[in-house]
């Protein structure tokens, strides 16, 4: 092989980590879970499930009786995930471009750009999770209850963590279009 026939090690992390984050950001945004009260009920940014500990049978669609879906965190994760999820399959078509996968060498800007566009959607999943978490206890919840972070809250943080690091792997791709100016 000639040494400018590779893909570049960068720009496989960043095809390997951003797609990861997407899963992860999808199944946390997809699932209820965002928080638990006592392992009995559970609350995520869509719906609201309870399960019944004696038969473990769960049910989800129940009322939201104290205003939970209309507190801004709660809103705010609800616009900012599925634009997120739009955004990281946008770059993610425009890095499968950039790569070179049937090309003799990869387009470094393109590579670049769509690195730029992964790290902004890994921003937008980032913010409302982490706005999500600091409110955790302040948002409304059955009384006596025991609040705990739900693992839908942490596949969205470590999703968000993943598109941020492929994106900036994918924008190391600049520095060859550096080098070729």
């Amino acid at each position: 092989h000639l040494p400018g026939m590779r893909t570049p090690t960068a720009m496989i992390v960043g095809l390997v980590l951003c797609p990861c984050g997407l899963l992860l950001t999808l199944t946390g945004t997809l699932a209820p879970n965002w928080r638990q009260g006592d392992l009995i009920w559970e609350q995520g940014i869509w719906d609201i499930c309870e399960e019944q500990q004696s038969t473990h049978d769960r049910l989800c669609g129940q009322a939201d009786e104290l205003g939970y879906f209309g507190r801004v965190p709660v809103r705010v994760a609800r616009g900012m995930m599925p634009t997120s999820l739009v955004i990281t399959l946008l770059g993610l078509v425009v890095a499968a471009l950039g790569v070179r996968c049937w090309r003799e060498e990869p387009r470094h800007l393109l590579a670049g750009v769509a690195g730029l566009v992964l790290l902004l959607s890994g921003l937008l999943s980032l913010v409302p999770t982490s706005w999500y978490t600091h409110e955790l206890w302040a948002l409304p919840a059955p009384s006596d209850s025991e609040l705990v972070v739900g693992y839908s809250l942490v596949l969205s943080y470590l999703g968000s963590c993943l598109e941020i690091l492929g994106g900036l792997a994918l924008a190391f791709s600049f520095h060859h279009c550096c080098k070729e100016c």
